[in-house]
């Protein structure tokens, strides 16, 4: 029996919030517009770039005729914006505990390849992990459930828990059909009890426990 946990990325495992505002704002700033708030910024997060890009387009002065020209431009404001991000508390210990506990590891982001391993690198944090599934692996992002069955799949998995923030990442594990073990301090646009959860937690101390009771020996 192979174990497996997958992680979501933004808001889970690190907050890349400011980078990511920062990425928005220097492509506003490009067109001659003022920068918007963080908060307001971290609403757009969660579905993938091209997304992200449509909301940001609709809540400013940029020109939607533009779009192809502008992604461009934000994907390499997004590549280059590395230095704000931080690894939430506890996550390097968590992760080589699980590991240290047979667990197979992987991670099922929307973020793009390009940014994904930009800001893995920065942060070194790849080499824990034994799949990682990008927003353009496959031709569907989250919250389709393909992408996380790819992580799970390749990691030859018989049991698994997704570990998200929001509820894109509580989507697809229910339509995977895994566990969800949601973190509450990420970038969440609802409150805890609108995300349904098998486990919610806010300390990433709590997920060894959380994956020994979902992940019980067969």
């Amino acid at each position: 029996m192979t174990r497996g946990v997958v992680f979501d990325l933004d808001g889970t495992l690190i907050d890349s919030l400011p980078d990511i505002a920062a990425a928005a704002n220097a492509l506003l700033a490009d067109h001659g517009l003022d920068p918007l708030p963080q908060k307001q910024i971290g609403s757009f997060v969660g579905m993938g770039e091209r997304v992200f890009l449509d909301r940001l387009i609709a809540a400013t002065a940029l020109d939607a005729a533009d779009y192809d020209a502008l992604m461009v431009e934000f994907i390499t404001h997004y590549k280059a914006s590395t230095g704000l991000t931080t690894v939430f508390p506890r996550v390097l210990e968590v992760i080589q505990a699980l590991k240290a506990e047979g667990y197979k590891l992987g991670i099922c982001t929307n973020k793009p390849g390009g940014p994904l391993a930009a800001v893995l690198e920065a942060i070194d944090l790849a080499k824990w992990f034994d799949v990682i599934i990008a927003g353009d692996t496959l031709p569907v992002r989250k919250p389709d459930p393909a992408p996380l069955r790819l992580a799970f799949e390749r990691m030859e998995a018989t049991q698994g828990v997704y570990v998200g923030d929001s509820d894109v990442d509580a989507e697809t594990a229910q339509r995977a059909g895994v566990a969800f073990a949601f973190f509450t301090e990420g970038i969440r646009t609802k409150p805890i009890e609108e995300i349904p959860h098998d486990r919610a937690f806010e300390r990433f101390e709590d997920l060894p426990s959380i994956c020994r009771e979902i992940l019980r020996p067969l």
